[in-house]
């Protein structure tokens, strides 16, 4: 099984950093053996275990494990600042680097996962510890969906429903001094192309790449075809939360949507944490997608 960073910061019932290990095997083949530990970067809304129970990224961290990698999963608030996750994150990542005797990492990181990372390996001393970076429907360029939901809250209202939330994400996912209405401006269009990547640039020497997902109709859709048709107009293809457009970084490597005559791939089947995607199978594509990491050197 693989190994887990779990509540370090954020945790309900801990207050120093602590890496949980949750057995070993031996792999089933090498193919995902990469030179330096992989490390999963989760998205907004939930964190490693949500609810205390169900695994963020599925079936997936065993996948890689019984093909080789050496994987760690580290957590952060649920709803935050993308500077406050950052810093959650970059104290895991230190603990990770201790353990392994690696001074450096491969990230992949899902939607929010993939900004947070982003702004710790450019700008809170990670740079040379960070050997690839990796985004799976990542909202680089922001969401109109960001945009919509803190549209329908009145101003009057923000402060109320943003602590609201964040007394929920404190009881439901153990988040600690979250913020939501943060978290929600962090991924409008306007802040991330204005603002935040003009200010968390790419690191050379850092290998960048980035796939993107869509949704084909609304089978695909399924609880995010609601978010998927109002996007259309906007961004156009997208994935129910991040447009083709928004998820393209670095070394972009396509559009993932499934067989042709499926519904295509939304943002959560992404990692397999929804009804499966037609001619998708989340484990196996996080397998290539390392296994390209291993035979590139990383």
């Amino acid at each position: 099984m693989y190994k887990r960073i779990v509540l370090f910061m954020i945790a309900v019932f801990f207050t120093m950093p602590a890496v949980v290990f949750a057995g070993g095997s031996s792999s089933a083949s090498s193919s995902c053996a990469t030179r330096y530990p992989v490390v999963l970067a989760h998205g907004m809304a939930a964190q490693a275990e949500i609810l205390g129970f169900i695994d963020y990224w599925s079936d997936i961290p065993d996948e890689l494990e019984d093909n080789g990698a050496d994987v760690y999963i580290t957590s952060v608030n649920a709803m935050d600042s993308t500077v406050n996750k950052a810093a959650q994150w970059r104290a895991q990542v230190l603990q990770i680097m201790a353990i392994t005797g690696k001074n450096k990492i491969n990230v992949i990181g899902h939607s929010h996962g993939t900004l947070y990372t982003r702004y710790a390996i450019s700008n809170l001393g990670l740079a040379s510890n960070v050997v690839s970076h990796t985004s799976i429907a990542g909202p680089h360029r922001g969401s109109v969906i960001a945009e919509m939901a803190l549209g329908i809250i009145p101003n009057f209202m923000e402060s109320f429903v943003g602590d609201l939330v964040d007394v929920v994400m404190g009881f439901v996912m153990g988040d600690e001094n979250g913020n939501t209405i943060a978290n929600g401006y962090d991924l409008v269009r306007s802040y991330m192309i204005n603002v935040f990547n003009p200010n968390t640039p790419n690191v050379s020497g850092i290998y960048y790449q980035s796939y993107a997902y869509r949704i084909r109709n609304l089978l695909g859709g399924g609880i995010l075809g609601v978010t998927w048709l109002a996007m259309l107009p906007f961004e156009g293809a997208n994935d129910g939360l991040v447009s083709v457009t928004s998820a393209k970084w670095g070394n972009f490597k396509g559009v993932i949507a499934g067989s042709w005559w499926g519904g295509g791939v939304n943002h959560t089947a992404a990692v397999g944490r929804s009804l499966p995607a037609i001619g998708y199978n989340a484990p196996d594509f996080f397998v290539d997608v390392v296994a390209d990491l291993k035979n590139r050197g990383y």
